[in-house]
């Protein structure tokens, strides 16, 4: 080759690395359960990322001028669909970094494919505390609240005084995992708050008679106040369970946060109380501002609690990718650990320790008079991350 030749091809070898450096689109994965039971729950994931991305670059969807482009993949919920497509996805499609999934049992199965190909999954919105616990490794980050948070949040809108609580969970890692964690954050409020009793039922239960008898049977006869907690995904229980009139019995029941639609029965209960991840009218910020608004404007009512964890997610690889200079994995850990960043909640910080992002919680009330079936909750307060001091779990 003469020394032209030797020009051209070294000239075309370093354009060839800027662009790779760059100019490349930045392709992300996002792994949800947009088909089966928490249909609802994807959707709302997927309107946030993209929302959030396009807020965050201001409408480019560039970041250090390379495009993001998101690869939509629907795994139904499903532990082994999960898997394979998360595999897929960073073997065939090369992406950088992928989010997801809805179910906390998917989740699960993804997390050694992320271990194994040595890149990013940061988890939205499943919430098992083993995640981030006893099955976590090094690649995984976790935007999403987790089951503890849930609980200790729970803990401090119920937990106080002569409590007896008995629990109505889904028999699978979400529900397991959930009052595990409701049992250590009563535990630590060094109250007389306990549970004495946990239900079970399938994941897609219906008929919930032979769960709520055990459930009266065992607090009916307690002194103090009693209280039944559910830690549910999907169509709640909650109608079915008030039907049977707890009241009779002097028991209370606290279902949680969930999304807007689930939480539309909670109008026929006002005042009853809970703690919540996040709920479109108390968090008091531009950045939820412009989410409200523009997700009003653009899908006829306000954002759901999920949408503000699909926003999250897109915050915490905005912030990524910019502090790291690139996708490069290692530059994106050590970015990430400890990183600080906003989301129309507020700031969160991913811990060093378990890659989980702390984030503040809600106490609410259930509004006795909302105007519409999004005007539901009044704001007790907020609690803030001190309040809510997060165990580490995991192995590291």
């Amino acid at each position: 080759m003469g020394r032209f030749g030797r020009g051209i091809y070294a000239a075309a070898l370093l354009v060839a690395s800027a662009g790779a450096a760059f100019g490349q689109d930045i392709k992300v994965a996002l792994i949800a359960g947009r088909t089966g039971p928490l249909e609802a729950y994807a959707k709302q994931t997927e309107a946030g990322l993209n929302l959030g991305l396009e807020y965050l670059t201001k409408g480019t969807m560039q970041v250090g001028g390379r495009k993001i482009v998101i690869l939509q993949k629907d795994d139904q919920g499903k532990p082994d669909l999960a898997k394979s497509m998360l595999e897929q996805a960073y073997e065939d499609d090369k992406v950088a970094l992928a989010v997801g999934t809805t179910s906390s049992g998917a989740a699960l199965a993804m997390l050694p494919v992320a271990e194994e190909n040595k890149r990013i999954l940061l988890v939205e919105p499943a919430v098992a505390d083993s995640i981030t616990g006893e099955k976590w490794n090094r690649y995984v980050f976790r935007t999403a609240r987790n089951s503890t948070q849930d609980a200790i949040a729970s803990a401090v809108a119920f937990g106080k005084g002569d409590v007896a609580v008995a629990t109505l969970a889904q028999d699978y890692a979400f529900g397991r995992d959930g009052v595990k964690a409701l049992k250590e954050a009563l535990a630590a409020t060094k109250s007389d708050a306990r549970i004495v009793f946990e239900e079970y039922a399938p994941q897609n239960a219906t008929d919930f008679t032979a769960s709520a008898q055990r459930l009266f049977d065992a607090l009916k006869d307690r002194p103090g106040r009693k209280v039944i907690a559910m830690i549910w995904a999907g169509p709640h229980p909650l109608t079915k369970i008030a039907d049977l009139k707890p009241e009779r019995f002097g028991i209370e029941l606290a279902p949680g946060g969930n999304i807007l639609p689930a939480m539309k029965p909670y109008r026929n209960y006002p005042g009853m109380e809970g703690a919540v991840y996040y709920y479109w009218g108390f968090p008091k910020n531009p950045m939820n501002d412009w989410l409200v608004a523009e997700h009003t404007k653009r899908f006829g009512g306000p954002p759901d609690f999920f949408t503000a964890g699909g926003f999250a997610a897109a915050a915490a690889l905005v912030a990524a990718i910019e502090k790291a200079g690139g996708t490069d994995t290692e530059k994106l850990i050590a970015a990430m650990e400890g990183m600080e960043f906003e989301t129309p909640k507020g700031r969160m910080a991913f811990r060093k320790e378990d890659h989980q992002a702390e984030q503040a919680m809600y106490q609410f009330k259930v509004k006795a008079n909302g105007r519409d079936d999004n005007d539901l909750l009044d704001l007790v307060r907020e609690i803030p991350i001190g309040e809510l001091p997060l165990p580490v779990r995991n192995k590291r």
